[in-house]
């Protein structure tokens, strides 16, 4: 099979979409992102990179907090919207029914099926285009409509993911395998 160059790029299929929120200026603010990745097992971690100089960033920074928050195909404007404006033009904070956690800075989004609290460990600035923020997660929230068997339900939660050779968002599709099962007879 023949490969075609494409060049360098941010090429990651899909890409996750969630909301990240910061308390800024004394105000709830959530903005859109797809790079976001888990990056510890124990103590758990996470990583979103935000485009240097966000607004949100300021509120990160400033409070040592963040949260993550599952964007669901039910929230697929607001979502969007989030993306689009900038919290320094337009008050994002009543978009949302708002929650905060035991950190009490991380504001967090109620009609977000699945939310992670994080205290921020380290600021990574790469040289490029992004600030790279790797949190602790201190806590995880799940609406109980989402959850089966009391776990994180992916058919029921619908979360968002970004194509960004489409540029276009998408749900995910049938379960394929059960991880860590499917391989354990394969032989090449």
């Amino acid at each position: 099979m023949a490969k075609a160059k494409q060049g360098p790029g941010s090429f990651l299929f899909p890409m996750p979409v969630v909301l990240v929120g910061a308390d800024v200026k004394g105000k709830a603010n959530f903005l859109t992102i797809a790079y976001v990745g888990i990056v510890n097992h124990t103590p758990p971690m996470i990583e979103v990179a935000l485009r240097k100089n966000r607004f949100t960033s300021e509120g990160i920074k400033q409070n040592g907090t963040f949260s993550v928050n599952a964007a669901s195909a039910a929230m697929v404007e607001a979502t969007d919207y989030c993306g689009i404006y900038s919290g320094a033009k337009v008050d994002k904070s009543q978009l949302f029914e708002v929650f905060y956690g035991e950190l009490g800075t991380a504001p967090m989004i109620e009609e977000s099926p699945f939310n992670l609290e994080c205290r921020l460990a380290q600021v990574l600035d790469l040289g490029g285009s992004h600030e790279v923020f790797i949190g602790q997660i201190m806590e995880s929230y799940s609406s109980e409509d989402y959850l089966s068997d009391g776990r994180p339900d992916m058919d029921k939660i619908q979360p968002i993911v970004y194509d960004g050779a489409s540029l276009s968002y998408w749900t995910l599709r049938d379960r394929l395998a059960r991880a860590f099962q499917i391989g354990k007879d394969y032989r090449a």
